[in-house]
């Protein structure tokens, strides 16, 4: 089956802290009724840092749609090739033996997509297949782990590489001063991550084998969750009612662990998607397990915001990096975003260095040839 290995996460150099974000807000708004409303909002996200890909001068200045996305792109090339040299470091894989490149981003647009940037820049095999994800914000960081599950299913012995790049903070609108504009301009920071699915083999890797996957749209809730695009770029328009969504979607989960044999409320690691604190109490609450699980989301939202689709790239990374967990422990990863649309997973811990009886013996032997390795 095939296993998600340890992500790698960059966030940029300029910082933000709530106090400065709250600041910002009082000379920004002045006078405005909802701002004493935004301020408690903001206050109650918990976020204590948010990462910015530009000074906060910057940031708070609109140069125009055209600048701004010109900015995206070269601050995603110059960002995202760490993160994907140590994505593959950590599967044990070189450029050319990914098959496929899943890039998922909702703060910038660029054609073609960054994937055939990174192919013909990092050596990727030039039949590397390419599925650019944009539309599905904060919920395509579980999309983009589920498609390549799928891939890996269809194509046993391939290996996908997931790219996340979101520097939300170009999407600010400084004229904005609707309530979610102004928690929103609170609570998204910048970060790229990159991760890699390996399908049948690998000898040493330690990761989540992924189990079984599934999706799910809220009905009618499309327009809870949207960007309208403007002269002046993507304006993010966020409902009341979405924190209210984790009660619907909670049942969700538990039928999906309950399809295969799981108990939601009984697994030993819980990858959550971290849009704000009441997402993760509320579901909390409704799966009957205490907050501290979700304790690796919780930090990213502490210490990066909500940083889109690559949260659960990092709450992932936080889970590796606390340490081993038993071979075969229970865990569901799952991305909420514009639908409204869950992305869940099921995967069971697998421990590299110690158990080496479920590795596909091909991953030893020498690369494949370039051609023909996927029909």
């Amino acid at each position: 089956m095939p296993i998600l290995c340890k992500p790698a996460v960059r966030v940029p150099e300029y910082t933000i802290t709530m106090e400065q974000t709250l600041d910002f807000a009082r000379n920004t708004h002045a006078g405005k009724p909802q701002l004493p409303l935004a301020l408690r909002l903001i206050e109650n996200t918990g976020v204590q840092k948010r990462h910015l890909v530009q000074p906060i001068e910057k940031t708070l200045d609109h140069p125009g749609f055209e600048e701004r996305n010109r900015i995206y792109e070269t601050e995603s090339k110059k960002r995202c090739p760490e993160a994907v040299e140590e994505a593959l470091a950590n599967a044990l894989l070189r450029a050319e033996d990914i098959d496929a490149i899943i890039y998922v981003s909702c703060t910038g647009f660029m054609m073609p997509s960054l994937t055939a940037w990174l192919i013909n820049t990092m050596g990727f095999r030039y039949d590397t297949r390419q599925l650019p994800i944009a539309q599905l914000g904060c919920a395509a960081g579980g999309a983009a782990i589920n498609r390549a599950h799928d891939f890996c299913a269809a194509h046993p012995d391939s290996n996908v590489l997931i790219v996340s790049c979101e520097l939300c903070s170009l999407c600010y609108q400084p004229d904005a001063d609707d309530i979610g504009s102004l928690l929103s301009d609170g609570l998204f920071g910048d970060a790229v991550a990159a991760a890699v699915v390996r399908g049948r083999g690998g000898a040493g890797v330690t990761g989540v084998q992924l189990r079984r996957n599934a999706s799910y749209l809220i009905p009618h809730t499309e327009e809870w969750i949207s960007y309208a695009v403007r002269d002046t770029g993507f304006h993010f328009q966020l409902d009341r009612r979405v924190p209210g969504t984790m009660e619907p979607l909670a049942p969700v989960l538990r039928d999906l662990a309950a399809g295969h044999g799981w108990d939601a409320a009984d697994l030993d690691f819980y990858i959550i998607h971290a849009g704000g604190p009441r997402i993760l109490d509320d579901l909390a609450k409704y799966l009957g397990v205490d907050r501290s699980v979700f304790r690796h989301s919780w930090g990213t939202l502490t210490e990066y915001g909500n940083i889109a689709s690559a949260v659960v790239l990092d709450a992932l990374r936080r889970r590796f990096e606390e340490g081993p967990l038993p071979t075969d422990a229970t865990g569901v990863i799952a991305g909420f975003g514009p639908g409204i649309t869950a992305e869940m997973a099921l995967g069971t811990w697998v421990d590299g260095t110690t158990h080496h009886h479920r590795v596909h013996p091909a991953a030893e032997a020498a690369p494949r040839p370039y051609a023909g390795r996927i029909s």
